[in-house]
């Protein structure tokens, strides 16, 4: 099996992007996980139009069966497991093209939302053991990183693979060691829901506003 796991360039100025050094970190410390799954990583352009095509390529090279997408918000207090992606572009500051957006459609005529087809509820728990700060998270926003996970969603939709968004905080909230552990745990949770060797959870993770 294969796994595609994506972070994001450095933007705004920044030296780094925690999402992209939790994605190498996560690399580097794949092999001691002595898992079976071959992973694919792969850093993404804060671009509206660039991530998404980038993404679609890396789809039609790897053929991967699970997919998860990593960005970073910068205020959170944890990981955040994205259950939503919405078609909608609506951005405060212009992507790294230099493109603003405003209410326009991810995708022309495309639904106007998708469920994450990752396993969240068993996803949660699994990051619950590591220690590290998790939640389920209802809006990725209407920034790149919510268009990158409709546009994967989207170009996934009559599949099987299993795709998901993933955010990680700031590395002095969650150090960037925290959130790979994190993005192990969710990686390995996916493979093993589409293996069929495990099955989702049914936890209450809502929120009442």
């Amino acid at each position: 099996m294969k796994v595609l796991v994506t972070g994001f360039e450095p933007f705004d100025g920044a030296a780094v992007n925690e999402s992209w050094e939790a994605v190498r970190c996560l690399r580097a410390a794949w092999a001691d996980e002595q898992r079976p799954e071959e992973l694919v990583v792969a850093r993404l352009p804060v671009s509206f139009r660039g991530a998404p095509a980038l993404l679609r390529r890396l789809l039609a090279e790897h053929s991967p069966q699970v997919v998860v997408c990593v960005g970073l918000a910068a205020g959170s207090r944890a990981v955040r497991l994205e259950r939503v992606a919405v078609n909608v572009v609506d951005a405060r500051i212009p992507d790294a093209a230099g493109r603003a957006p405003v209410d326009e459609p991810v995708v022309a005529d495309g639904p106007v939302a998708y469920l994450s087809s990752l396993p969240l509820k068993a996803a949660l728990a699994s990051v619950r053991g590591t220690g590290v700060p998790v939640a389920v998270s209802n809006t990725a926003g209407t920034y790149v990183c919510n268009a990158t996970f409709y546009a994967l969603a989207h170009a996934l939709a009559a599949t099987d693979v299993r795709a998901g968004f993933v955010h990680v905080p700031a590395a002095d909230v969650v150090p960037v060691a925290g959130s790979a552990r994190a993005l192990a745990a969710v990686v390995r949770t996916a493979a093993d829901h589409r293996a069929g060797r495990i099955d989702d959870l049914v936890l209450a993770a809502g929120t009442e506003h």
